[in-house]
């Protein structure tokens, strides 16, 4: 397990201020359990790098002049965070205490004909979301990015199935020349783990299998509170293997009684026995599958997200219940709907340039990232063409 270094004085009294709200040097010395001249001495720091303001004096009724209070400074930049897809692209802007202050859709890059085009079309996505908010792509800190493929740990596309024109391309580079700021890449099932573990269904949870289901089947683990990247950016592309039935190159679910599941689940609802039996089947394969990743990681919550995970009475109840056959344990793991949707990977893309380049959006080395506050959102139905990025 690493070790984690304590934080500077300086870290300590930004973090105070962006998570807990304005104060006053001797309400950050008493909070802090800090001598006033190393507050002094870490506000002027910050003052001068643009990180704090003066925030609205307090009038505590007593005589003299009332104390002067700082606040952190959430406008002084915007982190981005953008979820490419071939059927639909998502970018978030978040402020640097990780309040999501605009959140766009765009179409997908599927109808651009090579690599160049599309990667163009993602970079005219991020301007216009920033412009829509009045925010100069100057005040850009970092970017996260989400994709579908494996994405090794400097930003490089190693391969992708879903859009084979970025195979082997440095994508983080493309983006940093584009938008002069730190960009950190990866992949778009893994982040969307991310985000379900730094502001979703399992918060505070360390050990998580997140299971993309909708057109295909991936996976993203959380092992030790950290992402699980692996040895070649690999570990997660495993459900082409572990589910039996699926397309054995791209890991696409095949249905045989209707063309989409969505049509499957409402044949069933409507007591069509054979579309009934198939998504019995599935399910039961879906256990199986999930029995044999459980038994491998051994995890502490298993979530379920992707366009199906919105399915509580066809899908999540009958594989709770499918599951214990399965597993044959004596004990049960916790089985939790997706909390973000077809939302996460795009926060989690936010998360990943907060846990990257904190030294770049801070200017302080050590500062953690923020929790991110999303925007609110209707909950989605039965959704098989949400993309699941790996």
């Amino acid at each position: 397990m690493a070790v984690t270094s304590p934080l500077s004085i300086v870290a300590r009294s930004a973090l105070q201020l962006r998570d807990a709200g304005p104060a006053t040097v001797n309400d950050l010395s008493r909070s802090l359990e800090i001598s006033r001249t190393s507050v002094e001495n870490a506000v002027t720091t910050l003052s001068e790098s643009g990180m704090i303001v003066d925030a609205p004096v307090q009038n505590g009724g007593g005589a003299g002049r009332p104390a002067r209070r700082y606040s952190f400074h959430a406008a002084a930049g915007t982190v981005v965070g953008v979820d490419i897809g071939v059927a639909s692209v998502r970018v978030v802007l978040a402020d640097l205490a990780g309040a999501v202050i605009a959140q766009r859709n765009y179409s997908g890059v599927a109808a651009h004909p090579d690599g160049a085009s599309k990667l163009a079309a993602v970079i005219d996505d991020v301007r216009r979301t920033l412009s829509a908010v009045s925010i100069a792509a100057s005040k850009v800190r970092a970017v996260g990015v989400s994709l579908p493929g494996i994405v090794d740990d400097a930003g490089r596309v190693t391969t992708s199935v879903v859009i084979p024109e970025w195979s082997g391309i440095d994508i983080g580079s493309q983006l940093r020349q584009a938008f002069g700021c730190p960009v950190a890449v990866d992949n778009g099932v893994r982040l969307a783990a991310v985000a379900e573990h730094h502001l979703g269904v399992a918060q505070l949870v360390d050990d998580v299998i997140y299971l993309s289901v909708g057109n295909r089947i991936a996976m993203g683990l959380i092992l030790g509170g950290r992402p699980r990247r692996g040895i070649h950016n690999a570990a997660g592309d495993i459900g082409r293997l572990a589910f039996r039935g699926l397309n054995t190159e791209t890991g696409q679910i095949s249905w045989r009684t209707a063309p989409t599941a969505a049509e499957v689940f409402a044949k069933a609802r409507g007591g069509d026995a054979v579309a009934q039996q198939e998504l019995d089947g599935f399910i039961d394969e879906l256990a199986h599958g999930i029995a044999t990743l459980t038994m491998t990681v051994d995890p502490a919550m298993i979530v379920i997200g992707g366009g199906l995970s919105a399915a509580h009475e066809q899908l999540l109840d009958p594989l709770r219940a499918a599951l214990p056959g399965h597993l044959g344990l004596p004990f049960q793991v916790p089985l939790a709907e997706a909390r973000l949707g077809a939302e996460a990977a795009a926060h989690g893309a936010v998360v990943h340039a907060f846990q990257r380049h904190a030294a770049e959006i801070y200017g302080i080395e050590d500062m953690p990232a923020p929790p991110i506050t999303p925007l609110p959102h209707e909950p989605a139905g039965v959704d098989e063409n949400t993309e699941e990025k790996q």
